[in-house]
């Protein structure tokens, strides 16, 4: 798996989202199919959940992904690669985080559908 391109800046007024009712483009479906498949594996998706707090290291979000650093170091790679989380060194520390609100309000709202799957709770129109 190579590792995504950094981001080019993005003009406010240049950034367009696909249009609902317009169909997706073969490229739009295979990143985000990329994206959803990287979120479908619960340790992954611990990880990338943690990380909505903010900027952690492997100690930390093995703790919180219940798994050894080893683990988390393994799955963070594979995150970083798909272009979900930016890592930093700081000393011989990694730091990872999140890259963009728009995985954070995606986290969010499939955590927040599933609570209503779970809980029996009607959903959002």
């Amino acid at each position: 798996m190579t590792q995504a391109p950094e981001p080019a800046p993005i003009e406010a007024e240049s950034h367009r989202h696909a249009t609902a009712g317009q169909p997706l483009s073969d490229a739009h479906v295979e990143v985000a199919v990329s994206h959803l498949t990287m979120l479908a594996e619960p340790t992954r998706l611990r990880l990338l959940w943690a990380l909505r707090e903010g900027e952690l290291g492997v100690t930390a979000l093995a703790q919180a992904a219940r798994c050894s650093p080893t683990t988390a170091s393994q799955h963070l790679s594979k995150l970083r690669m798909s272009g979900l989380v930016d890592q930093r060194a700081e000393g011989r520390a990694r730091l990872y985080r999140l890259r963009g609100a728009h995985l954070r309000r995606l986290l969010d709202e499939v955590v927040g559908h599933a609570e209503h799957a779970l809980n029996g709770i009607p959903h959002h129109t």
